[in-house]
C-alpha cells in the first residue's frame, strides 16, 4: 500500500454508537479551532507583563520580538541577546512599532531587557508561543471516520534537561515538550517539577490542545495505561506507545505472541551516519486478554544494521576495516485499527518520534549551545528554551530547514529576519 499524506475526509463506513459520539465532539473541536496564530506581536501581547504600568517606554511584545530577532540572527547567551537588543535596527524597530509617536524610535536599554527576563513567566511564554506555532501549522482536528490507512497528523512528546540550570531544589531541571513530525515545531512545553518526572506532568502537558484524531508518539516511559485512557478518552487522539521493562506484564504478553507465524508486511532500507539499516514491521491485531486499554494493534519492529569501522592491530600501525552487525526488536501497541494505519504507516510514526531528538533538542544543544548556557538560575532558562524553540519553529515554517545555514543568512540580510518574523517593514523605513 503507498503511503499517503493528504488529510482524510469523512465517508458513510459503518460506525460504532461510540465512534459516533466521538465524531460529534471532534465536529465541535474543529469549529473552535484558529485557522491563524495572527501575528508575533498578538502574541506576545498576550503574554501578562510583569512590570509595573508607570514608566514602561517599551511595550512587552516590542522587546520578546527584539529577543526572538536576537536568536534568529545567532545570539546564544542572554548577554548577546540584551546586547543585541540595545543595538537592534531601526528597520526592526519600526517594524515592531516601538514606542509609536516617539520622534526617535531608540531600542530598551539591555538592563531593561535582562529585568524582564528576570521578571517573566516562564509558562506563560511557552504557553502562548507554542499556540502561536501550533496555529501557523494549518492544521485542525481531524475528520472522523477516516476513509482508510493514511498518515494522520501526529505529535511526539519527550523530555530534556536543561544541563546548564539549576532548579530551586539543586538539580538540573527538565522540561517536557510536545513537537510535531514532520517539521518538529514545539507546540507545547512544560517544567517537570521537582521529587517528580515525566509521567504525571503528561497530561497537563496535553490538556487543552485541539488534536482529536492526531496520533502521538513517546518513548516507553510514556506507556502507562493512564495515558492511554487519557488520549482516547478525553483528548479523542490515538497513542502509539513501546513495551518495555516498566510494563513487564504488557510486554511478557507481547513478547509471548506467535510472531513466527505473522509476515512482515512493510521493509525499508537506508543509510546514514556510516551504516546501513534495514527495518521490517509485523503487525498483528491485539488480542483480547491483552489488558491494555484501546489496543487496536500490535506490533513487531526488527532494526538490522551494518556498520563498518576501522580498527588498529595490537602493536601495529596499520588499520583494519571490520563490519559490525547488530540487531534490535522493538514491540509494541497502538489504538489504530487497520482500517485507520496500515503497517507502513505505525511503522512511519515510530520513526518519526525521533524527530524531537534530531531536529529540536540536537539544534538546541549544538547551533545555540543549551547545555554550555550561563544562565542558570530563576526564569531565564526556560524563557531562553522557548525562544529556541520559537526560532526553530519560525524557520521550519517559513521553508528553511537547516537551521545554522538560515541563521548565517539572516545574520547578512536584514530583509529576510522580517520575512520570518512575519514583520512588514514600518512607516518611514526604505522599501
Amino acid at each position: 500500500m503507498r503511503l499517503q499524506s493528504a488529510m482524510p475526509v469523512p465517508v458513510p463506513v459503518p460506525v460504532s454508537p461510540a465512534e459516533a459520539a466521538a465524531a460529534v465532539l471532534i465536529s465541535r473541536a474543529a469549529d473552535l479551532h484558529r485557522a491563524s496564530g495572527g501575528d508575533l506581536a498578538g502574541c506576545f501581547a498576550a503574554v501578562p507583563d510583569p512590570r509595573r504600568k508607570r514608566g514602561i517606554r517599551h511595550r512587552l511584545p516590542v522587546i520578546l520580538g527584539l529577543a526572538v530577532a536576537a536568536v534568529l540572527a545567532g545570539c546564544v547567551t542572554l548577554a548577546d541577546i540584551t546586547a543585541w537588543i540595545g543595538c537592534a535596527p531601526r528597520e526592526l524597530l519600526a517594524a515592531l512599532d516601538a514606542r509609536p509617536g516617539a520622534a526617535d524610535r531608540r531600542p530598551p536599554h539591555p538592563d531593561t531587557a535582562e529585568r524582564v527576563f528576570a521578571l517573566l513567566g516562564a509558562q506563560h511564554l511557552a504557553d502562548q508561543t507554542g499556540a502561536y506555532l501550533m496555529a501557523r501549522t494549518g492544521t485542525a482536528p481531524v475528520a472522523f471516520p477516516v476513509a482508510g490507512p493514511v498518515m494522520l497528523p501526529a505529535l511526539a512528546v519527550d523530555g530534556k534537561a536543561v544541563r546548564g540550570a539549576i532548579g530551586a531544589d539543586g538539580m538540573i531541571p527538565y522540561l517536557l515538550a510536545a513537537a510535531t513530525h514532520g517539521e518538529s515545531v514545539v507546540i507545547a512545553e512544560r517544567l517537570i517539577g521537582p521529587k517528580t518526572n515525566e509521567v504525571p506532568e503528561f497530561q497537563p502537558l496535553l490538556r487543552g490542545l485541539d488534536i482529536a484524531g492526531w496520533v502521538l508518539t513517546m518513548d516507553a516511559g510514556h506507556t502507562v495505561r493512564s495515558h492511554a485512557t487519557f488520549i482516547c478518552e478525553e483528548l479523542l487522539a490515538h497513542f502509539i506507545m513501546i513495551a518495555k521493562g516498566n510494563q513487564k506484564g504488557l510486554f511478557e504478553k507481547l513478547d509471548a505472541l506467535d510472531w513466527a507465524s505473522v509476515p512482515v508486511t512493510h521493509k525499508s532500507a537506508g543509510t546514514g551516519h556510516g551504516r546501513k539499516e534495514t527495518r521490517t514491521i509485523q503487525v498483528m491485531d491485539a488480542p483480547a486478554d491483552l489488558g491494555f486499554p484501546h489496543v487496536r494493534q500490535v506490533f513487531l519492529i526488527e532494526r538490522h544494521t551494518i556498520r563498518k569501522i576501522r580498527r588498529r592491530k595490537k602493536n601495529s600501525r596499520k588499520y583494519t576495516t571490520k563490519e559490525v552487525r547488530s540487531a534490535v526488536a522493538v514491540l509494541g501497541v497502538t489504538s489504530l485499527s487497520a482500517r485507520e494505519a496500515a503497517p507502513e504507516h505505525i511503522a512511519a510514526y515510530v520513526r518519526g518520534h525521533w524527530a524531537i531528538e534530531n531536529k529540536v533538542h540536537w539544534v538546541r544543544d549544538v547551533t545555540f549551545r543549551e547545555d554550555a548556557s550561563q544562565v542558570r538560575t530563576g526564569s531565564r532558562p526556560r524563557i531562553m528554551a522557548t525562544l529556541r524553540n520559537l526560532a526553530i519553529g519560525l524557520i521550519r515554517q517559513a521553508g528553511y530547514t537547516k537551521i545554522a545555514a538560515t541563521i548565517r543568512r539572516i545574520r547578512n540580510d536584514p530583509r529576510l529576519l522580517l520575512t520570518i518574523l512575519g514583520l512588514r517593514p514600518g512607516p518611514g523605513t526604505a522599501p
